[in-house]
């Protein structure tokens, strides 16, 4: 409900009337004809009875704040009593009031008491005794009193500003939708366009903006608005020169077993396939009726319990289905049938631990043979290329998506990799996309990029690719003021409190100077704090990177305003404590002018952390929901750490070869004090894994003065093979190796480290690299044993 806050003054009639509006603005001031202490100077002077219409027209419909709002109200009652007007039912707040609920024990719970406690100001402007009583100024100060009223009762809300980075289009975050609208409406065209075209080509569009624009925004707003037809594919930079294409469609698969509603956007997919190719046949039988009804109703418990013979009977006249389509429209060839069938075996399944094999297995992940029979497929053949596997895979999907709707396929925190060290992963990355277009059609592909390194990759990238890719270039530049008002508004939607209720106006005019929607919701966060919590606003958020001329010449101008600024609410202190003595809190006044400058790495240290905190949480909380779990990724993330610390510390990255066997994927870390070798080995307990780590144990032989480690995720398939576990133990008791399972401890640490690494090159997070891994290195809570491999030793506490 809309407010207003009123004074009155006169006894018992009614002399003087202020009304301030809920921003804070002085709406009304009027004195009255009719009282005998208003002489003819004053300003807007009215009779009685027309200064209490001019009251009612206003405060209609709204609430109505006072301070002791008794006197106010009796006053009025009175007042309309003497004009001969009927007093219509209105609704009072009392700030006096609700501050002996809210600040208990105070020695006083008047208007002058209250603004001096809470150190309110109007106008820059302490509270001031020979000032007061009179409408106007009283008003003003109760407006600022209630408003810290209200602010007070947030402490318990979290802060709304506080989490201003979407990391996923899946996520959901509050969304004012007429930002970027044209930017999305272009988006729905083409997906569009990708729908109507007979040929049902794919189509490339780069969204480009600046760090914090909102691109993965953007994404999520699409994702809102079409997971419900589409599949929506999420891919973040890949790692690892050999395995850009497994990298890829290891994420696709990741995104597919996302749940939307009842089922996985993998279960509608087929869902959607088989309704699509029924409806074209004339001779469906009772058994295809009973399944499409079944599939309609998302009731596919109707289709038999898990295990039953009436399930596979169901299930295998869906495959037939399929299978039927796919002969007539494709080549039976390749891995296509195979595919089919693993993902007709993964919808057929309603239990979360087959669901699960069967995600492993389309994976390209050998299973045990436990596995394999419990789920009903082949094992994949120990020499299996993945990725001309994951190629076929993704064409897969695209072609069943023909029957269904475009796939959305988006590139995101692309950014590292113009970094020289990913060169060769950039270039791999071009290649792969060239090959995506040629064979996945009916997808629309998405790169999330920098202006200026789109620019690079315009460079990098042969003509081919980049015309398929940069069909559509959608910009998204910084929005209008109107519209980052909008953004803060709809983040204030979670707790149902107007903006004008929190943030003054020199607040809003310091945040809305800021450079991006992510800079100015993180600005929004600190005086979200300032405002509600009293935490202390740092007067320029001094950027922890390095800035450019302009920037710095901004930054400077805007502390000298700042610092301006202080100087003067000093001074109005010192001239109120020559006036009255004791009115004023001269120790803190001399806190707010000499402030204690918190050290910037301290700074540094303390954002840094947070940071660390919220996203250790979040992977937590993510644990137990299984991703695609590969040595390629392993290892790759394993490198990006250790070229990461290469910054702090010297460090050489080689590899290891033992002639043309196969070894576990593994880098080896030169440090001046020893040589690391690690490694992963994340494949199922079979041939492979024994015959790999039958090598990783001869390397270790032949290299005794180095330090080697194999690691496997405790998550994944017991090892129980006679040949296997000796293998295990052969390397354990060696002199200089060991055989981890990787711990939630462990593989938190990791994700952890290198998501830090990831957003600092993708600009997410704005701290240089250096002081954020400096953290790591130097607080024993964040240390973890895997940072001795690269040359540091722990932390003393």
């Amino acid at each position: 409900m809309d407010y207003v806050v009123i004074d009155t003054e006169g006894k018992p009639e009614l002399s003087e009337l202020a009304i301030i509006d809920s921003q804070g603005r002085v709406i009304y001031e009027g004195f009255s004809r009719d009282h005998a202490n208003n002489g003819s100077h004053l300003p807007n002077l009215k009779s009685l009875k027309s200064l209490l219409s001019d009251f009612l027209e206003i405060v209609q419909g709204k609430k109505i704040v006072c301070h002791y709002a008794k006197h106010d109200i009796e006053v009025l009652k009175f007042s309309f009593d003497k004009a001969g007007l009927k007093v219509p039912p209105l609704e009072f707040d009392c700030t006096c009031i609700k501050a002996k609920n809210h600040w208990l024990g105070l020695e006083s719970y008047s208007l002058e008491y209250l603004s001096k406690y809470l150190n309110l100001r109007v106008n820059n402007r302490y509270f001031i005794r020979d000032m007061a009583h009179s409408a106007r100024y009283d008003a003003e100060f109760t407006y600022y009193l209630y408003r810290q009223l209200m602010l007070d009762q947030l402490k318990e809300q979290p802060n709304p500003f506080s989490s201003s980075r979407v990391d996923t289009p899946f996520q959901n975050h509050p969304d004012d939708f007429d930002t970027y609208h044209q930017q999305f409406i272009t988006l729905e065209s083409i997906l569009k366009n990708i729908e109507l075209d007979d040929n049902h080509q794919s189509k490339g569009a780069v969204v480009i903006g600046e760090p914090g624009s909102g691109k993965t925004h953007l994404m999520m707003r699409l994702t809102k608005a079409r997971l419900s037809s589409n599949r929506l594919l999420f891919i973040r930079q890949p790692n690892n020169s050999s395995s850009v294409l497994y990298h890829i469609y290891s994420r696709i698969l990741e995104s597919l077993v996302e749940r939307v509603g009842t089922f996985t956007q993998l279960d509608y997919l087929i869902i959607n396939s088989f309704d699509k190719i029924v409806a074209d046949l004339s001779n469906l039988t009772k058994k295809d009726e009973e399944i499409l009804k079944a599939l309609k109703d998302d009731n596919v418990d109707a289709l038999g319990g898990e295990g039953t013979y009436t399930k596979a009977v169901y299930w295998q006249q869906i495959q037939k289905r399929i299978n039927e389509w796919w002969d007539k429209n494709y080549s039976a060839g390749g891995f296509a049938f195979s595919i089919l069938r693993g993902i007709i075996k993964y919808c057929s399944y309603t239990d979360y631990n087959y669901k699960n094999i069967a995600t492993r297995w389309l994976a390209g992940q050998a299973l045990s043979t436990e596995e394999a029979e419990k789920v009903g497929l082949p094992n994949w053949q120990e020499n299996l290329s993945l990725e001309q596997f994951s190629l076929e895979a993704i064409s897969v999907l695209g072609k069943l998506s023909i029957l269904d709707q475009p796939l959305i396929i988006i590139f995101d925190q692309l950014e590292g990799l113009g970094l020289p060290q990913n060169k060769e992963i950039l270039h791999q990355f071009g290649e792969t996309i060239k090959e995506i277009f040629t064979h996945v059609p009916n997808s629309l592909i998405i790169l999330n990029m920098f202006p200026d390194r789109w620019e690079q990759f315009q460079h990098t990238f042969d003509n081919s690719i980049i015309g398929r890719v940069s069909q559509y270039q959608i910009q998204l530049q910084r929005p209008q003021e109107n519209e980052l008002l909008s953004i803060l508004k709809v983040k204030l939607q979670t707790i149902n409190i107007p903006l004008e209720k929190i943030f003054l106006a020199e607040d809003l005019e310091d945040i809305l100077e800021q450079k991006s929607v992510r800079a100015v919701l993180n600005r929004a966060a600190e005086y979200y704090n300032y405002r509600v919590c009293q935490i202390p606003l740092p007067s320029i958020k001094e950027n922890v990177r390095k800035l450019d001329g302009n920037e710095k010449i901004e930054q400077q101008l805007r502390i000298l305003a700042s610092e301006q600024q202080l100087f003067k609410q000093a001074l109005l202190g010192i001239v109120r404590e020559i006036q009255t003595p004791g009115s004023v809190d001269m120790e803190d006044l001399v806190k707010k002018l000499v402030p204690e400058v918190e050290d910037n790495e301290k700074r540094i240290e303390k954002y840094v952390i947070e940071y660390l905190t919220k996203q250790k949480a979040y992977l937590e909380a993510q644990y137990h929901k299984l991703p695609i779990i590969s040595d390629s990724d392993d290892i790759g993330k394993l490198k990006t750490i250790a070229e990461a610390f290469n910054n702090i510390k010297p460090i050489k990255l080689t590899l290891y070869k033992l002639g043309k066997r196969v070894l576990p994927e593994h880098i080896v870390i030169e440090t001046e004090r020893q040589n690391y070798v690690l490694g992963f080995l994340q494949v199922s307990p079979n041939q492979s894994f024994t015959s790999r780590i039958g090598n990783f144990n001869e390397l270790v032989c032949l290299h005794p003065k180095d330090s080697f480690s194999l690691f496997r995720d405790e998550r994944l398939t017991e090892i129980k093979g006679a040949v296997a576990k000796e293998k295990i133990s052969q390397l354990k008791n060696s002199h200089n190796g060991k055989f981890i399972f990787f711990s939630k401890s462990d593989r938190i640490h990791l994700e952890l480290t290198y998501k830090l690494i990831i957003d600092i090159q993708n600009r997410d997070l704005d701290v240089d690299l250096e002081s954020a891994l400096k953290v790591f290195i130097n607080k024993p809570e964040w240390y973890h044993w895997l940072f001795n491999m690269f040359g540091f030793g722990e932390p003393t506490a």
